[in-house]
């Protein structure tokens, strides 16, 4: 007889449901949210489970690679089919979910979601992060200037390279400003050199990889949109990446 099992993911525990293929609930129960500890509770069932489901999310992608690893077949759940399916119980627990999702999985009521490769999650983290620390430094300077309008003082247009002079100019004299504007430039030149060492990472890839560099061929198509898009569509053959992962100092 086949099983399947339905899991309900939490960030420290995850209720898992399995089934036989007549419906009926074999066990309930909640492990850690962990590849091992969802292995070691599959081992000791000591059944033949054919397919695990559980909708995407955040620990989906890791989860996966270690079911799969071990050679389990794993389907991620899209989380708008999920969440409409599972809207109509009256009462909403991680024992119901987990039981919702397998129902989705044996009947096949879902539409599964497509993994995204090892290579494909390390530029997706590397444009988040660069994406983070432009947004920060951005705040950081608007907050600079919003700061020094208070007191009349207009920093006017200037280029980056020359933006923490151009400060230092007008905060001259004034004792408080001095600490707190001295304070905020030296976390956005943090951040500009966090900022500029993932902008270079990101470039690097673009210039080697032939799908970038095709996408590039475009008007208007730059290194940054040519990598979203590569890194988003997730075409098969992987990235190629020059590093084999892009790691930021403690």
């Amino acid at each position: 007889m086949d099983y399947y099992a339905g899991i309900d993911v939490s960030l420290e525990l995850s209720s898992v449901c399995v089934v036989d293929s007549s419906g009926k609930i074999v066990r309930e129960t909640k492990v850690a949210s962990e590849p091992e500890a969802l292995l070691q509770h599959f081992a000791d069932l000591g059944l033949p489970v054919i397919r695990v489901g559980f909708e995407a999310g955040q620990l989906s992608q890791w989860l996966r690679e270690g079911l799969v690893d071990a050679g389990f077949e794993v389907v991620l759940l899209e989380t708008r089919h999920v969440k409409a399916a599972l809207s109509a119980m009256p009462v909403k627990t991680d024992r119901k979910d987990a039981r919702g999702i397998w129902q989705l999985l044996r009947m096949g009521w879902y539409r599964p979601v497509h993994a995204k490769s090892a290579d494909a999650q390390e530029v997706r983290a590397l444009l988040v992060g660069r994406k983070l620390l432009q947004a920060k430094l951005l705040d950081v300077e608007l907050s600079i200037r919003g700061i020094l309008r208070g007191y009349g003082l207009k920093v006017g247009e200037v280029s980056r390279g020359r933006f923490e002079a151009r400060i230092r100019e007008l905060i001259e004299g004034h004792d408080m400003l001095a600490t707190v504007i001295g304070a905020m430039l030296q976390a956005r030149a943090v951040l500009w050199n966090e900022f500029t060492r993932l902008h270079r990472a990101t470039l690097k890839i673009a210039r080697v990889d032939p799908v970038c560099q095709r996408l590039m061929s475009a008007p208007g198509v730059g290194p940054l949109v040519a990598l979203t898009y590569r890194s988003a569509v997730d075409i098969r053959g992987g990235l190629q990446n020059p590093e084999p992962s892009v790691r930021t100092s403690d």
